[in-house]
């Protein structure tokens, strides 16, 4: 074989096999949920209420960009349209199906046990009497109460007027964390201060009625609060109105809620929806999905505040400093947070 004849070949030879590199380095890796199906049902408010549910819908968009998975949500009008949402997303074939909401409860209870095949997953889901473990379906919740003491202090600190405000939504015990969390933040910093509350009332609308939300802050305003802290979903928009038009300070909830005021809301009690969402998809696409209750607070970054460049102006770093080092204090269970 001729010297010329032996370079040829050597390199062809290279050059198949850069080329079947080529071919290896970019072809695409299955992600870990490719193929799986999950289903997500809103609770009342939808999808753009700009706190709890947007939050659950942030995890459902992570977990599309990031798992791969086929991912659909429905947002419901009314009772009886949440029910067969979730009826609908079983039956369908999806491989998990997720509940926003505690109202949810029964109803994925109920469905778990007649779609055994079907994984489900319940936001801030708590047993009906007598109901235990059921092992295709998790139930995730929080302990808002502790996230809600740290914005509670915030407000001890921050307040002109020793009087602050709390808006809650709907009257139940869920919303009462928020509330009790709250009272106990403002008066472990300032036990002078005193802590206004109201509802906007006693049914699921209660999340849904901005107008409402606005008359109970502009109360509160009026009656003296300088800062009122809402946990009342959509309504919450209601008292973020009320704060734009008296020039006043209010704290938003669930999500990052700073947009909805800049001129006033000085931080938000962030509940960590989006990782529990994603986290359960990923559990699942993982085969490591367990039946259950599991709750997140401070020490598992379930709930938080918002400290950052853009609420600096109403947020002092040293603010941000000492309700840091409670929230370190309540991790290490020197500080017991009420929730009722």
């Amino acid at each position: 074989m001729t010297p010329s004849r032996l370079i040829a070949i050597l390199v062809g030879v290279n050059l198949v096999l850069i080329a079947a590199g080529t071919v290896l380095i970019g072809a695409p890796t299955k992600r870990p949920g490719a193929g799986l199906k999950v289903g997500l049902v809103f609770d009342v408010g939808g999808k753009n209420d700009k706190s709890f549910n947007e939050a659950a819908w942030r995890g459902l968009e992570r977990a599309k960009a990031e798992l791969g998975v086929d991912a659909t949500y429905v947002e419901p009008s009314e009772g009886a349209d949440r029910e067969s949402a979730l009826r609908q997303m079983a039956a369908s074939g999806k491989d998990l199906v997720i509940g926003v909401g505690f109202i949810f409860g029964p109803d994925l209870e109920r469905l778990a046990k007649q779609f055994p095949k079907v994984k489900f997953a319940g936001i801030d889901y708590s047993p009906s009497p007598g109901v235990g473990t059921i092992e295709n379906m998790v139930g995730l919740r929080f302990r808002e109460h502790e996230g809600a003491f740290l914005v509670g202090a915030i407000a001890g600190f921050l307040t002109r007027t020793k009087m602050v405000g709390f808006v809650g939504g709907m009257k139940i015990p869920l919303i009462r964390k928020f509330e009790a969390g709250y009272e106990a933040g403002v008066h472990h910093v300032c036990p002078e201060c005193r802590v206004l509350g109201a509802y906007a009332g006693t049914e699921p609308k209660a999340f849904a009625d901005p107008t409402k939300g606005e008359e109970l802050a502009s109360a509160q305003y009026g009656q003296g609060a300088d800062i009122i802290f809402h946990a009342a979903g959509k309504t919450g928009d209601g008292v973020f109105a009320a704060a734009r038009r008296r020039k006043a300070r209010a704290i938003g909830v669930d999500s990052d809620q700073h947009d909805n005021a800049p001129c006033c809301v000085m931080t938000s009690m962030v509940k960590r929806v989006d990782v529990a969402v994603l986290d359960v998809i990923r559990e699942l696409a993982a085969g490591k999905f367990k039946g259950g209750l599991r709750e997140l607070g401070l020490a598992e970054d379930g709930v938080t505040f918002i400290a950052d460049e853009r609420n600096r102006g109403l947020l002092p770093l040293d603010v941000v400093s000492k309700v840091k080092k409670l929230g370190e204090q309540i991790v290490a269970r020197k500080i017991t947070v009420p929730d009722q």
